[in-house]
């Protein structure tokens, strides 16, 4: 087994690199060893290390059993579709898995470890798939989502202040269109992911893009200065549900009622964090809070149905009250 030090990042990015393109063995190793400075300062491998993991990704029974030609002077898959993603977990591998969830248990009382706790054990239940274990978790889960590979390389843009080039196309576009781009942050919604940043074609300082195949492709721009946000995110998103914000949209207060009791679901899993609760006995199944009006707020009211009626304001009963009419056409 091959040096087992960052072996997870080496192996990351071979993979990456025999999947996209040929590389020479020293080719392979320059890459290598500034993808390891990016995050281990000062330290980088050795030609035999290469080596060594070069075996482990041929290795059909201790590796990866990949399709990685010998004899050639340059390495790349035989077959375009292969990923070491696909494969179980190395012994190794698995251990650090054991180790992270041990780890984790002295912190289980305490909510920052909750969503990492939560996403090993996923991880772990579906390794466990692999070897026909019995399932356990059943999830929710956007199986068709392919956004999720724009994750990463936009996560590593932001981090690393590059401006791009973005090429989109949305889906009731007859051309896409191209503009440069200043990422700032990432928010997910509703099981997917989007983008935030500054659109600088458009000058537009809070501009989303939904990461799936409405991004046709991006690029960084070399020697453009990268333009800090001035936005306050954690209040930008704590006044809204959703991604969507309309240029002119000003926070107001919405007043919904519940029946059936409803009002409890809604605090169990509220879409505004923000709420209260009104005092007065007769409004014990109200509550308000302060937001702007957009698509995304409306889908929400709407998925209560019946059991929930708009106060406030009169903007907001007028778009539920369309809503309502339009729906009432398709059931007439």
């Amino acid at each position: 087994m091959a040096n087992s030090k960052h072996a997870h990042l080496r192996y990351n990015i071979l993979d990456h690199c025999f999947r996209n393109k040929s590389y020479g063995f020293e080719e392979l190793l320059r890459i290598l060893n500034e993808g390891i400075a990016e995050l281990y300062p000062g330290e980088e491998i050795s030609e035999r290390t290469l080596r060594d993991d070069i075996k482990v990704f041929r290795d059909k029974v201790n590796g990866f059993d990949a399709p990685l030609p010998e004899g050639k002077r340059t390495y790349t898959y035989s077959d375009v579709n292969f990923t070491i993603a696909q494969r179980p977990l190395q012994k190794y591998e698995q251990y650090l898995v054991e180790a992270a969830q041990q780890l984790l248990s002295r912190f289980e009382n305490h909510p920052k470890y909750n969503k990492l706790a939560e996403a090993l054990i996923k991880f772990q239940d579906e390794e466990e798939q692999e070897n026909d274990a019995k399932r356990i978790l059943f999830y929710d889960h956007n199986e068709e989502y392919k956004g999720i590979k724009f994750l990463k390389p936009l996560y590593l843009a932001i981090k690393k202040k590059q401006v791009l080039q973005i090429n989109f196309k949305g889906f009731k576009d007859e051309f896409s269109s191209v503009f440069e781009f200043h990422p700032h942050i990432l928010k997910q919604y509703n099981r997917r992911w989007f983008v935030f940043g500054l659109n600088k074609t458009r000058d537009v300082t809070a501009w989303s893009i939904p990461l799936d195949e409405r991004i046709v492709e991006f690029n960084e721009i070399e020697n453009v200065e990268y333009i800090e946000s001035n936005i306050d995110w954690e209040t930008f998103f704590r006044t809204m549900v959703g991604v969507v914000r309309p240029r002119e949209a000003q926070v107001e207060k919405v007043v919904l009622r519940f029946h059936n009791g409803r009002e409890n679901y809604f605090k169990t899993k509220p879409f505004q964090p923000d709420y209260d609760l009104f005092f007065e006995e007769e409004k014990q199944d109200q509550v308000w809070f302060e937001t702007i009006i957009n698509k995304e707020l409306i889908q929400q009211l709407l998925s209560y149905g019946q059991d929930l009626e708009v106060l406030e304001p009169e903007q907001l009963k007028e778009q539920m009250r369309e809503q309502s009419n339009a729906m009432q056409k398709f059931y007439h």
